[in-house]
C-alpha cells in the first residue's frame, strides 16, 4: 500500500502541529486550553478543528488510519507533547519526535505504511533532563 494524499495529509498535519508546539512553548499552551471568551481565537480553533476532522475521514478512508482513532486522540497527544517539551527542553529538544513516532505507529492502520522512525534521544541527554527535573521539582516545593 503506497502512502498517499490523504496519509500524508494526517500525518504531515499531526508533524507541523508538534513542531510548533515544540518551537513555542506559548502555543504549546494555547493548543491544549479553551478560552469561551475569545470568540475569534475560538471561531479559528472550531475551523481547524473542522479541517482536521476531514483529513482524518480521508486517511480513514483510505485505510491508513486505524478506524478507531478519534479527534481527542490528538488532544492526549498534543498534551503529552507539551509534557515531554516541558520535560526534556533543552537537554534532548527533539524527543518530542521520538514520542510523535510512536504515536503515528499506533494510529496507523494494519498494513499501512509507516514513516521512518526517529533516533531515540541519547541516554545522557535524557538523564540530564531528568536531573533538571528533579531539581526543579525541589526548588518549587
Amino acid at each position: 500500500m503506497a502512502i498517499n494524499a490523504s496519509a500524508t495529509g494526517f500525518t504531515g498535519y499531526v508533524e507541523a502541529v508538534c513542531a510548533i508546539q515544540a518551537a513555542d512553548r506559548g502555543f504549546a499552551d494555547v493548543l491544549t486550553m479553551t478560552f469561551p471568551a475569545a470568540k475569534a481565537l475560538e471561531a479559528r480553533r472550531a475551523e481547524a478543528y473542522s479541517g482536521f476532522l476531514e483529513l482524518i475521514a480521508r486517511a480513514r478512508s483510505s485505510g491508513h488510519l486505524r478506524d478507531d482513532f478519534v479527534p481527542e486522540d490528538l488532544v492526549i497527544l498534543l498534551m503529552a507533547n507539551a509534557g515531554v517539551i516541558a520535560a526534556t527542553g533543552d537537554a534532548a529538544p527533539d524527543a518530542w519526535r521520538r514520542l510523535l513516532g510512536h504515536m503515528l505507529r499506533s494510529y496507523a492502520a494494519p498494513g499501512a505504511p509507516i514513516s521512518p522512525f526517529p533516533e531515540a534521544p541519547r541516554a545522557t541527554a535524557l538523564y540530564r533532563a531528568m536531573v533538571r527535573l528533579a531539581r526543579d521539582g525541589k526548588d518549587a516545593s
